[in-house]
């Protein structure tokens, strides 16, 4: 039934956003992205170089390697040398501002990918996935692990990470997340051992996996010396490895210690192993190949006196106006799903994951 919604939207969004061919002389393209540390972003700056040259555009795709001051440097050379509109996705959505203002002097639009771009007027358009919805999925996956992995056991030893508190999605991660954790935490069905909740406290800088696997060291040494944790509550894939590999560390997954369950997103290789071997649970496919179809088609629009496609105007807030927004849909992701979401469509070939 999931595959058949998701066939339908796929052949939906498909002949909403089709982009006719065109000779190469539409424009340039200057495409911002914030790292190559994640295979994730690699494939989203391929995807829309590859769906911009075959719409008519050239490209200048550019990472920042999570440095502000380079991505800032990035996008101000890509208004200097003329580039016909923009794509960002902001390493810190908050510090783009001056950079926009000087887009907007020169008429250049704004897209915000995946990343919102806050406190600035000069976001023409957002492209992202539900990410509230991302992080009920994710919660969700969580509780389905628990009551399959220890049906015996309740409350649940549950701990709980955010995302880098710089990037706005992180929020709404943590919100759809707790929107379903927090009543079983109500409940007594889930005990946050440590009590670390709020994005203040459980955030992770940066989304980087080693700072996951300190804290999860941390939390395990303070915490769980006469107990052991059930699940974790992960945003990103990246941390569930740092936080996998602590728990390994002090002897989950082997003899009476049972793996606990452990959530991710963004459906990396390394995870999709993880799950395989039964150290990851879940984990949020979004199909960076639709994110690119919805970017290119609004970027297409907006260069072609059109009006780019949405279906959100009421989410995203940046602190200065509601961007105008095209959300996709994120796919929760078992071991029961790999063949059929992630080969079958064509993301993976079989032997990337085995």
């Amino acid at each position: 039934m999931k595959l058949t919604r998701r066939a339908l939207g796929a052949t939906a969004l498909a002949a909403v956003l089709a982009i006719p061919a065109y000779a190469q002389d539409q424009g340039t393209i200057g495409i911002s992205m914030p790292t190559k540390s994640s295979a994730r972003w690699i494939s989203d700056g391929e995807n829309m170089v590859r769906q911009f040259e075959e719409a008519g555009y050239e490209t200048n795709l550019q990472y920042a390697e999570d440095d502000i001051p380079n991505q800032l440097a990035q996008i101000e050379n890509m208004i200097t040398t003329g580039v016909d509109a923009l794509v960002i996705a902001a390493i810190d959505g908050t510090t783009l501002t001056n950079a926009l203002a000087n887009a907007a002097a020169m008429d250049i639009p704004v897209v915000a990918y995946d990343r919102l771009i806050r406190d600035s007027e000069h976001v023409d358009y957002y492209a992202t996935f539900d990410n509230f919805q991302v992080g009920v999925q994710q919660a969700n996956t969580l509780v389905e692990g628990l009551e399959e992995r220890f049906p015996d056991v309740e409350p649940w030893n549950v701990e709980v990470f955010g995302g880098s508190p710089d990037d706005n999605n992180a929020y709404f991660f943590y919100d759809g997340a707790m929107s379903v954790l927090q009543p079983l935490i109500d409940e007594g069905r889930i005990n946050v051992v440590s009590g670390q909740l709020g994005m203040d406290t459980v955030g992770t800088l940066r989304w980087d996996g080693s700072v996951a696997q300190s804290r999860m060291d941390n939390l395990l040494s303070a915490n769980y010396t006469d107990q052991q944790i059930h699940g974790v509550l992960s945003p990103y894939d990246g941390l569930s490895i740092g936080i996998i590999s602590s728990l390994r560390g002090v002897g989950y997954g082997s003899g009476d210690m049972k793996m606990p369950v452990v959530s991710g997103q963004d459906a990396e290789i390394p995870s999709i192993k993880a799950i395989q071997r039964g150290d990851q649970y879940s984990t949020i496919f979004k199909d960076t190949r639709e994110l690119a179809e919805v970017t290119v088609g609004m970027v297409d629009a907006l260069l072609q006196g059109g009006e780019p496609q949405i279906n959100d105007t009421e989410t995203y807030d940046n602190g200065v106006i509601v961007v105008p927004s095209y959300l996709l849909e994120p796919v929760p992701v078992t071991s029961d799903d790999i063949q059929s979401v992630l080969v079958d469509s064509g993301y993976y070939d079989a032997s990337e994951i085995e």
